[in-house]
């Protein structure tokens, strides 16, 4: 297991200077953000812009294993033709990245406001999810389904739409933060989800709300049973950090990020000792 951060806790930066300034702290593994992501498709075609962006990232030894598919996108609706031919760039430059790991979320959000039928909702969530692992055939890349608590909150309804689906490129992104929200069942999750858990999000809250703060700080995630369960199951994914609490809300200016980095490797040592 490998610490990693989400691109995005430099949010400010262009994907150069962010990559420069992870590597600088000796942070070689990394989430590649939506924000970020979004800048680079708006350079070249997808597949232009991986690869020169990969080559700049291996250039000063950084790389990602894992990536966010567009975060505003909802792939179950009336319209999601759309939103899927959208994704299939986001995939096509995840590929040039050569990101194994891209997380998604189930949708299905503004119908489930509208009082739609679950049923529905399940039926285009299993229609798009077809057709984005029809389009990655032949690659390395697994979409990882992230647990969100309106449309999928546990590991047993993950897992119960990827074997609806029956493609080897679907997985899940347990995001601890969301889990605390719900059940807070982090070991159960983690055992359930099993070999098919690829990606993480690691995040705490209170419970009340999607907080996005460091591990042992005000927030109630057990990280004991997390780290636990992950070395139970032999995970060896990337363990990612999503903490825009502690960087957006708190106004912490840059020189405070970085020693933040360097009290989350050591933070990570210690748990996975």
């Amino acid at each position: 297991m490998t610490p990693g951060m989400w691109s995005s806790y430099f949010i400010e930066l262009s994907p150069e200077d962010m990559v420069q300034t992870f590597a600088a702290k000796g942070w070689q593994r990394l989430e590649l953000s939506t924000e970020h992501a979004e800048r680079l498709l708006e350079r070249q075609n997808p597949p232009t812009a991986g690869e020169a962006f990969r080559k700049f990232a291996d250039d000063n030894g950084v790389a990602f294993p894992q990536g966010h598919l567009w975060l505003a996108c909802d792939i179950a609706t009336d319209n999601q033709d759309e939103a899927i031919d959208t994704l299939k760039q986001w995939l096509d430059l995840f590929v040039a990245l050569d990101i194994r790991a891209a997380v998604l979320h189930p949708g299905g959000f503004q119908l489930i406001d509208q009082g739609c039928e679950r049923q529905k909702v399940r039926e285009l969530n299993l229609r798009a999810l077809g057709a984005l692992t029809d389009y990655i055939q032949g690659t390395d890349l697994v979409i990882c389904l992230e647990n969100i608590p309106k449309t999928a909150p546990e590991a047993e309804d993950l897992c119960e739409i990827i074997q609806a689906v029956g493609s080897s490129h679907l997985g899940i992104c347990l995001d601890t933060g969301h889990l605390n929200m719900t059940s807070g069942l982090q070991s159960a999750f983690i055992h359930k989800a099993g070999p098919l858990l690829k990606a993480m999000h690691l995040t705490d809250n209170d419970g009340s709300a999607d907080q996005h703060l460091m591990p042992y700080g005000h927030g109630t995630v057990r990280w004991d049973e997390v780290f636990s369960a992950l070395k139970e199951i032999g995970y060896t994914g990337l363990l990612n950090f999503e903490i825009p609490g502690e960087t957006e809300w708190a106004q912490c200016p840059l020189p405070i990020r970085l020693a933040k980095l360097d009290y989350l490797k050591t933070i990570v040592q210690l748990m996975l000792a």
